[in-house]
């Protein structure tokens, strides 16, 4: 039997490609996990009341979110669950939490009704406001902060008063144990949770720390001496602008890799400790997507399998060991640019190559933008783990239109969403603009 041959105009057939890609973009939105982050500070007084508490957590769900991160644990290193471990942060900014509410529970049990997961997050080793002098740095643990290692010598941080986090030693063992200790105690007190996300599980910056304690456990890792301390780790030199330049030492890719370790450790232990308790815990981590300067902070995010060593002179061999994404069940990035595409990135003037993020730095390179942190991300990840791309609201204010498109690329080159913060669409109003995003 003949059939006749049946031609489509090519604008037919250009029009179903965009049609069957439009639908399988948007079923893919649909499957992706949506974050909204929830700080423990910012959000304080509206999130005492379990009417309001309600009213958000619907919000957020109307608006498109499926899943809600509150941070319980802020800077000051005080908690905001009931806890034998570490002080409870009952008063923030002359407001008074009532004390007969469990704010943890209360969270998670109408998260639950409304059909989202709630992920508890944890600022880890800090444990100070230094804007507020606030902290257990502050009322008890002086010796916990992180010793920096400054143009002007050896500074504890909380005389740093330009950097409002008051970041502790990691290598230290009370500090670990502590930070472990606050972990159980969440995953042995809240079973109903469904995950933990930990952040600032890293150094303050490439200035610390560089105590006697740190300098002792690099000698023991290591089996070397310093015989010139910090100066075969690097010195601060001016150059002729006067601008401080960072000379590397002899030890500088040990150093690195090091503190790298330092990290790892720790995530390993993190992840066994509550494992252990609930294996159905959720474990997850939140660091900044730059990942080229991210050695920086002591943190090597990637996975096992992807060899820095191999594109960076920063890195020793040794360094790909601890690469910590194996250990992940969840990974969310700060894909933090207000330049969306990569293309963006060219066009920026030295204004706008001022960035204010741990490690950050001024350069036009492909991943100074929202498309480009998350390829790096991806790349290096190697599929471990899923990565959300992170987005900070507020890089975006009074540009509605460039946030929906970041919205849109996170979705796009990441497995999901995580949105930093809920204070931020509060304060813009822009419920709307982002459930436009993210559909």
């Amino acid at each position: 039997m003949y059939l006749p041959e049946i031609r489509f105009p090519a604008f037919y057939l250009q029009l179903t490609i965009f049609l069957l890609c439009m639908i399988s973009a948007q079923n893919l939105s649909a499957q992706q996990q949506k974050l909204l982050w929830i700080d423990g500070e910012a959000n304080f007084s509206r999130m005492s009341y379990p009417d309001s508490i309600a009213y958000y957590i619907k919000l957020a769900k109307q608006t498109g979110f499926t899943d809600i991160v509150l941070d319980v644990k802020p800077i000051t290193g005080e908690v905001l669950f009931r806890s034998k471990t570490a002080p409870l942060m009952k008063e923030w900014q002359g407001f008074t939490r009532p004390d007969s509410m469990d704010f943890l529970n209360t969270c998670i049990t109408i998260a639950h009704a409304h059909g989202m997961k709630l992920y508890a997050a944890l600022n880890i080793f800090v444990a100070g406001h230094n804007f507020f002098d606030r902290g257990l740095v502050y009322s008890g643990k002086a010796a916990w902060q992180s010793i920096n290692y400054t143009d002007s010598g050896m500074v504890p941080i909380t005389q740093l008063k330009h950097k409002y986090s008051a970041m502790t030693n990691p290598v230290l063992s009370e500090v670990r144990e502590h930070e472990l200790s606050v972990l159980k105690e969440l995953a042995a007190g809240y079973p109903q949770l469904d995950g933990l996300i930990l952040d600032r599980v890293r150094y303050d910056d490439m200035q610390a720390d560089f105590s006697d304690s740190s300098r002792s456990a690099f000698e023991r890792f290591s089996g070397k001496r310093i015989n010139n301390f910090p100066g075969d780790i690097f010195t601060w030199l001016k150059d002729g602008k006067g601008e401080l330049q960072r000379k590397e030492g002899s030890l500088f890719k040990e150093w690195i890799a090091w503190r790298a370790y330092v990290i790892y450790t720790f995530i390993r232990q993190a992840r066994d400790a509550v494992k252990k308790i609930n294996p159905h815990l959720s474990f997850g981590d939140y660091t900044g997507a730059w990942y080229p300067l991210y050695y920086e902070l002591g943190v090597n995010w990637a996975s096992k399998k992807y060899d820095p060593a191999q594109e960076y002179t920063w890195a020793s061999k040794e360094y790909k060991n601890y690469g910590y994404a194996e250990l992940l069940d969840m990974y969310t990035t700060g894909c933090y640019f207000y330049e969306v595409q990569k293309d963006e990135v060219e066009k920026l003037n030295a204004a706008n190559m001022q960035r204010g993020e741990a490690a950050m730095g001024k350069g036009k390179e492909y991943w100074y933008s929202v498309e480009g942190s998350a390829e790096i991300a991806k790349k290096v990840i190697m599929g471990a783990v899923p990565v959300l791309g992170g987005l900070y609201v507020e890089q975006y204010k009074d540009h509605p239109e460039q946030f929906i498109k970041a919205v849109r690329m996170s979705l796009l080159k990441t497995d999901g969403l995580m949105v930093f913060d809920m204070v931020h669409l509060i304060n813009n109003n822009w419920w709307d603009v982002m459930k436009e995003g993210m559909n």
